[in-house]
Order: structure tokens, then sequence, then C-alpha cells
């Protein structure tokens, strides 16, 4: 099953940009061997002012061929990591061929722009800055890859 994390703005060369590589490179290598592969990261960057409505139909856009779609959202579940991992689990062995992950704009998502989300999660009732939302999940799906591979990264 294919992961893409589709994302509002572009990180180029920051401190993120370069753990986001090392998260993905590595979940990449795991994911293979548990059909959770490839993984892709696209930045959306629109010029001009926007609206979060014109965000949100963006990333909605470029989610389009995802099976599955999941909204990071600070109005959604909060989940454990073993939980995020046997979510992807069951979409793979329910046969999807791919995931999306969406992190919408400073604004969020517009409600009526947004595409029918299986699954909408938040990383806990913090507000996090987009960047850092980004890096969190880059890493979440390394340590679901090493959850569902029987790897010690993970520890209860």
């Amino acid at each position: 099953m294919r992961l893409d994390l589709i994302a509002i703005g572009r990180l180029r060369g920051s401190p993120e940009r370069a753990l986001i590589d090392d998260y993905l490179k590595r979940a990449e290598g795991l994911g293979r061997g548990q059909g959770l592969a490839p993984l892709d990261e696209r930045e959306i960057e629109l010029k001009g002012r926007v609206s979060a409505a014109d965000e949100t139909a963006a990333l909605a856009r470029a989610a389009e061929a995802s099976d599955r779609i999941c909204l990071l959202d600070e109005r959604g579940e909060q989940m454990g990591s073993r939980d995020f991992a046997k979510m992807l689990a069951d979409w793979r062995d329910q046969g999807a061929s791919g995931a999306a992950f969406l992190i919408g704009g400073a604004d969020g998502f517009d409600a009526g722009a947004a595409p029918k989300a299986h699954k909408r999660i938040a990383f806990g009732k913090l507000t996090w800055p987009h960047r850092l939302a980004r890096v969190m999940l880059a890493e979440q799906i390394y340590r679901a890859m090493t959850i569902l591979a029987g790897s010690p990264y993970h520890r209860d």
C-alpha cells in the first residue's frame, strides 16, 4: 500500500526537512517488506492570498488516487502509536492501494472543501507548528513500521 504525506507549504532546506527525509527513508526501508511502500511526500505551495477552502481543495485533489484519507486535524482522534500501526495494517489488509495523510495550512481544513476522511487524528490537545506536525507524522509512520516489524524501537 502506497503512503502519501501531502502538506501545504514547502520546507526547503530546514532542519525539519532533514528529519522528515530521515524518518521517511527509514520507514520505506522497513515498509517494503510489510507491503507498506512506497512512501511519497508532496508539498503544495499556492501563490498569493489563498483561503483555507483553496488549500483544502488542493489537498483533496492531490489525494484523489488514495483509497484511504487521513486528515491531521486538531479536532481529530488522539490515538496511540500501536493503534496507528494497527490502522495502517488494517487498511493494507483490507486491500487499500494507497493512503494519504493530509496536513492543511495555518487555518486548518475548510469543512465545505474537505475530502471525506476515513480517519481524523490529532497529536494531542496542544497546538503544533505545521513543520513539527510533519516531522511527528513521519516519525509515527516510521514507528508504526517498527511496531509491525517487531523491532524494539517502540517501547510501551
